[in-house]
């Protein structure tokens, strides 16, 4: 008799505590919500600046990619300086708190626009980051917007001024693309290099604009605010993407797991305590 109160202890032990397991793994297999998928269009809307293919990224409230006030972090720096989106990139891919990110495939000239798709769960915020190519540290963007739960929405984009190079407006101190493509020929071949002597240290402020009496000229490369346009459209409502949170369904799913989880361990511990009675009467 103490042998089958072993028995049935033992197996009753080991059903709870695969019960219990499966319980505790219940959470992981819907930690996951809908993903939304969001069509960005990115309008140029200036007459000389061309934009370096912007980022798009989504995000949680964990991670912030810029803000206006705050020296710029290097990644920003990189791009405002020097049109190099590796630096974010690399970031943003090894970030926990990034759903997902796009990059455009090539610049995005004065009159066109870059459409990107990006997946985020409800709650996600939009960041967008491209420099203004003949600019020394010109850039635009938005920080943190959060993403339309239905529909579409639209807001209009700023230039913005990195504070870390100083404007020398000189063809020798910008990105190489700028004279070629807005068709304004110059001997300085340009520079995808910082130049520690003309570092600045300063915030992220509104860019003063194009002021000229250097090779850059007004007429070709300045701009009015805004100098972008960008519509975010809601497109398609995914399937539930793992890792992301907890479903917001009132906690039906985790508890129909559960039910089914519990009916199948009851099933087996039946099977189990009939098993060790007849071997315990043999």
């Amino acid at each position: 008799m103490r042998n089958k109160r072993l028995l049935k202890g033992g197996f009753l032990g080991l059903a709870i505590a695969a019960m219990l397991a499966l319980m505790a793994g219940g959470a992981s297999l819907v930690q996951g919500q809908e993903l939304t998928t969001y069509v960005v269009q990115i309008e140029n809307l200036t007459s000389g600046q061309p934009f370096t293919p912007p980022v798009v990224v989504a995000h949680s409230d964990q991670i912030d990619i810029l803000e206006v006030g705050q020296a710029a972090s290097e990644e920003v720096r990189q791009i405002a300086e020097n049109g190099n989106n590796d630096p974010l990139v690399a970031l943003l891919a090894g970030s926990d708190a990034v759903f997902s990110s796009a990059v455009g495939g090539g610049p995005v000239m004065p009159g066109a626009s870059a459409t990107l798709s990006i997946d985020a769960p409800p709650g996600g915020l939009l960041s967008i980051v491209f420099m203004l190519i003949c600019t020394n540290d010109g850039f635009s963007g938005v920080d943190s917007m959060p993403l339309p739960a239905s529909g579409s929405q639209t807001v209009e984009a700023d230039a913005y001024d990195a504070g870390s190079e100083e404007n020398t407006e000189d063809f020798a101190d910008i990105v190489p693309p700028c004279q070629g493509l807005i068709g304004v020929s110059s001997d300085d071949e340009g520079t995808g290099m910082s130049n520690p002597a003309l570092a600045e240290g300063g915030v992220i402020s509104s860019h003063p604009g194009i002021e000229g009496g250097n090779d850059l000229t007004v007429g070709d490369h300045g701009w009015t605010d805004p100098v972008a346009r960008i519509t975010v459209s809601v497109e398609v409502v995914g399937l539930p993407s793992a890792g992301t949170g907890p479903v917001d369904d009132g906690g039906a799913t985790v508890w129909l797991i559960y039910l089914g989880a519990g009916g199948a361990m009851l099933l087996a511990l039946g099977g189990a305590i009939r098993l060790a009675r007849r071997r315990a009467a043999r």
